[in-house]
């Protein structure tokens, strides 16, 4: 049953709503703005939200603009004895109202107005949801093909996810998944290029001039590749600056920096650049190191909570020698994955993902596999 808010401080007024629309609708009411809005906080969300014009602590306008920051997919409606065409104007510029009653209003035409709302809510709501998960599907298939396509720059991007989740929930930023999508697609704009140029940047081997220029292009390049998908332009521009310094050093060379580089271009700078220091040998302690130590790359404030939740990490990965019949994904590769003639099949340091079992499987069946083989099973996992 959908539910509707009445916000009026006539009480009589709101006793005469419940008694009128209970049997249609879930109706719950307050008695000024200020009740509205914890009850929108604790018992939201609601498909319609009624509110008065006229009363004591704050007015409709008001209190529905205050409800639209909060709960925008409530559709709002504005009920007064005082109507004019200024305060209509402002009801619907203020509060994006979807429609404004003069009182008193019959129960049949309040009724209508009730079930159009609803529909504009389930409409909104249901366009919503298809967007969304539109788009995970989008990522989730993307992410998929650079697995396939480039299993080294799928395996990066899979292992700081994990790392920027940790930096992001250190510092309470908002938007978690816009984070870990950009970390997941960080690497995208690797698919145009040579694997041999990725695997000696990714261990921090000297790279020709040509060779660096090319690889200095892959976040414009991947940029490019997603910032048209509906949603992810924000995405777009953390991976395009995720090589960008905080002074304003790095790529690209438009002049940029401290806080007017997106903030996930920030926390995936010092991800990336942590993943690559590890993957050259060294350990996190002495990576850390390392990051303090470039003057000016990083921002302060992103570096101190990386080593917090450095810190606070315990060893919590559980190391498995598995088949291949026992992958599963969410697993982690803890070495190279090869076929019996010493071929590497899957880089170390990859997440297990449905594409890649697929592709073992498949590999499996015409040729031998080396097993068992070191896999890392994330804490979540450990009770399977």
């Amino acid at each position: 049953m959908d539910k509707i808010l009445f916000v009026d401080d006539d009480q009589n007024i709101l006793s005469a709503f419940q008694r009128e629309f209970r049997k249609e609708f879930q109706v719950d009411t307050a008695a000024d703005p200020e009740e509205g809005l914890k009850t929108v906080a604790a018992r939201g969300p609601f498909a319609v939200i009624v509110s008065d014009f006229r009363m004591p602590k704050a007015d409709g306008n008001r209190f529905l603009s205050a409800v639209k920051k909060i709960a925008p997919d409530s559709v709002r409606v504005l009920l007064t004895g005082h109507a004019d065409v200024n305060t209509a104007i402002h009801a619907v510029n203020e509060g994006s109202v979807f429609r404004f009653l003069t009182k008193p209003c019959p129960s049949d035409t309040l009724g209508k107005v009730l079930a159009a709302a609803v529909q504009q809510y389930r409409l909104v709501t249901a366009e919503r949801d298809l967007l969304e998960n539109t788009l995970r599907a989008c990522v989730k298939v993307l992410a998929e093909l650079l697995g396939l396509v480039n299993p080294e720059a799928f395996g990066r991007s899979s292992r700081i996810r994990s790392r920027v989740r940790s930096i992001a929930e250190q510092m309470k930023l908002a938007n978690l998944w816009q984070l870990e999508t950009a970390a997941l697609l960080s690497q995208i704009g690797c698919v145009i290029f040579p694997a041999g140029v990725q695997k000696k940047s990714y261990t921090n081997e000297q790279l020709t001039r040509e060779e660096s220029r090319l690889f200095n292009m892959h976040p414009e390049v991947g940029s490019g590749l997603i910032e048209n998908i509906p949603r992810m332009e924000e995405i777009a521009q953390m991976i395009k600056y995720q090589g960008k310094h905080f002074n304003g050093g790095g790529s690209p060379l438009e002049h940029r920096n401290g806080n007017d580089i997106p903030m996930g271009a920030r926390v995936l700078k010092v991800a990336l650049d942590l993943d690559v220091l590890e993957a050259a040998g060294m350990s996190t302690k002495e990576a850390l190191q390392t990051l303090r130590a470039r003057n000016g790359w990083y921002d302060p404030q992103i570096l101190a909570a990386l080593e917090t939740t450095l810190q606070d990490a315990k060893p919590k990965i559980e190391v498995r020698f598995l088949g291949l019949n026992e992958l599963v994904e969410g697993m982690i590769l803890g070495e190279d994955l090869r076929s019996d003639d010493d071929l590497v099949l899957i880089a170390q340091g990859q997440e297990v993902n449905r594409a890649m079992l697929v592709r073992l499987r498949q590999f499996g069946r015409t040729s031998s596999i080396k097993e068992p083989f070191r896999v890392l099973v994330p804490p979540e996992m450990a009770v399977q």
